[in-house]
């Protein structure tokens, strides 16, 4: 997978999420990815899934480089996972420099918003007095 800096990061395709937008009739699909290169000492990665996504939302509302989720392997139960989009975060890359994200995969990119998860930042205001 592709990264902000131009480096490349090894995952394989775990599963193809099929999922419907609440208050649609549409299905939408997103892979979850397993970290192939982790270090031994990441065993948080050993037991989690990577799903990386863009959606409309990005650029405006949330970061333009895409968000993020991490799925737990021990949730997914007869082969479904609950997706709460709520734990959508924004990659580091959104913070600073110096940073390797992986950019979403074209597979990954959604024709609608996703309104939850992680937003911008949003600047203090300036002081009137």
């Amino acid at each position: 997978m592709a990264t902000h800096s131009g480096k490349t990061k090894r995952f394989r395709q775990y599963a193809k999420l099929k999922f419907r937008q609440a208050g649609t009739k549409h299905y939408l699909t997103l892979s979850a990815y397993e970290r192939v290169d982790r270090p031994a000492s990441d065993t948080l990665s050993a037991m989690a899934l990577f799903l990386p996504f863009q959606d409309l939302s990005n650029g405006q509302e949330t970061y333009g480089g895409g968000r993020y989720m991490d799925l737990l392997r021990a949730d997914i139960k007869a082969g479904k996972i609950m997706l709460d989009f709520n734990k959508a975060y924004n990659p580091y890359c959104a913070f600073g420099e110096g940073f390797s994200c992986p950019i979403p995969p074209s597979e990954n990119r959604l024709s609608v918003a996703i309104k939850a998860g992680e937003k911008l930042p949003v600047p203090p205001l300036l002081s009137t007095e």
